[in-house]
């Protein structure tokens, strides 16, 4: 394990993986100016003791048959139900343990097609001219503290190119376990669909519980081209010893399509705001996510819609619920610009609060630079009807139960938008709360 952040650590870690010269300067940059950059001035308090965290752990080579890989890690993504996933409804997984890429495996018809899905650090040496003109080009290392504390360490995640006209039957997936105590995990995900191509791809994120907390800085840039679909779904289930700090931000061009379905249940804190930026004329974004806080979680999550073309749309739709002394917040941004006329956007904030202990609050920034463009917002907050859980629970359900199912119809509207496997572990995780 790598415990102190400094150039030698940073030049080891480069030379280990057989990086070319340009991104250990990068790696170098992004430290310095990780050092320079303050904390943000927004959203929760942020008491991380960077001095404690465990920057780069390496658990195994990435190997595309599950008899190669270590038999507790085949175990622990064997107990999470990511095999069997992998057999019954994707195309193709990479799964990340600790720092790196531990298994990954892509069907050779889809090879055939054109298709590119390997891990980002593999990515780097097989295709290095297409790994260079799309990396740091969306999320910018000195954006925040924390893109360049990913720039620095990033490790890991997945690389994804689709061509011109090319479908997918069936979702890719990624998956990222946490196993070690203060452990920081820092992948960089790239994914490209070209004009006319699309995708859908998966997430989902778990940690052991210890006592001191770990760090994820994630990074996702995603490129969707002229007439192209993106969806990209995520379920967060950290555990609450873990700093959930992600930067997530698509570019789409005209006529394309980029949707967010965004599922938060874990950390102890989340900041997390996936963005559009609606570049092209038509271009549409969507996000609709749940943000489910229990006792000591702050979940400070939400979404961003750029509007630049002309015409474009957005539609936001967050749902957040409080439970146990929980916080769960809605922070996001709505920006139409000058140039971008005729454009529209909706953004619809809900929230219900399970008792007297929890808080939630709506953080919107609204803009809208030109008088051609629409933009709506509607937000209600409700705490839970004592009238309706006497109702439910006089029908024969018991209290948990009547909680339980008020707060499934609340979500049921994110749960549709999920892929089938992922709404099934939903709902086991919030039987589980």
């Amino acid at each position: 394990m790598y415990t102190e952040l400094n150039e030698t650590m940073i030049r080891e870690i480069s030379t280990k993986k057989g990086e070319p010269a340009w991104m250990l300067e990068f790696r170098l940059k992004s430290m310095d100016k990780f050092f320079n950059l303050d904390m943000p001035r927004f959203g929760p308090t942020l008491d991380i003791d960077f001095s404690s965290i465990n920057y780069y752990k390496k658990a195994g080579e990435n190997v595309s048959n599950w008899d190669k890989v270590h038999c507790s890690i085949k175990k622990t993504f064997d107990d999470l139900g990511v095999i069997e996933a992998e057999n019954k409804y994707l195309d193709g997984v990479t799964n990340q343990y600790e720092s790196e890429v531990v298994y990954h495996k892509l069907g050779k018809e889809l090879e055939e097609k054109g298709i590119i899905f390997l891990s980002t650090d593999d990515a780097l040496k097989k295709y290095p001219d297409l790994f260079y003109k799309y990396f740091n080009n969306l999320v910018k290392y000195d954006e925040n503290k924390f893109t360049a504390l990913n720039g620095a360490l990033w490790s890991g995640g997945s690389f994804i190119y689709i061509p011109p006209k090319t479908k997918l039957d069936r979702p890719l997936q990624s998956y990222f376990r946490i196993d070690s105590m203060a452990l920081g995990q820092f992948e960089r995900t790239i994914i490209i669909v070209d004009d006319e191509a699309e995708l859908s791809y998966i997430e989902g994120c778990t940690a052991m519980s210890y006592s001191v907390n770990s760090l994820h800085a994630g990074v996702v840039e995603i490129y969707v081209g002229k007439n192209a679909k993106v969806r990209y779904s995520t379920i967060q289930n950290w555990s609450k010893d873990v700093y959930n700090l992600v930067t997530k931000r698509a570019i789409v061009e005209e006529g394309g399509l980029m949707e967010w379905v965004d599922g938060n249940i874990g950390s102890g804190v989340t900041m997390k705001y996936p963005c559009c930026v609606l570049k092209g004329d038509n271009a549409k974004g969507n996000s609709i996510s749940i943000a489910y806080a229990k006792e000591s979680q702050i979940l400070d999550a939400g979404a961003k819609m750029i509007h630049l073309g002309k015409n474009t749309k957005s539609k936001i739709i967050s749902k957040s619920i409080a439970s146990g002394g929980g916080i769960a917040n809605y922070r996001g941004e709505v920006k139409i610009t000058k140039g971008a006329r005729g454009a529209s956007s909706t953004v619809k904030c809900d929230t219900i609060i399970l008792d007297e202990k929890s808080k939630s609050d709506t953080y919107p920034l609204n803009i809208v630079s030109n008088n051609t463009s629409t933009l709506e917002h509607e937000a209600s907050v409700s705490k839970l009807s004592e009238d309706k859980l006497f109702y439910l629970m006089s029908k024969g359900l018991g209290e948990e139960e009547a909680k339980e199912l008020v707060v499934a119809g609340f979500i049921s509207e994110f749960k549709r938008e999920l892929p089938m496997e992922y709404a099934v572990e939903l709902n086991r995780l919030l039987k589980e709360i």
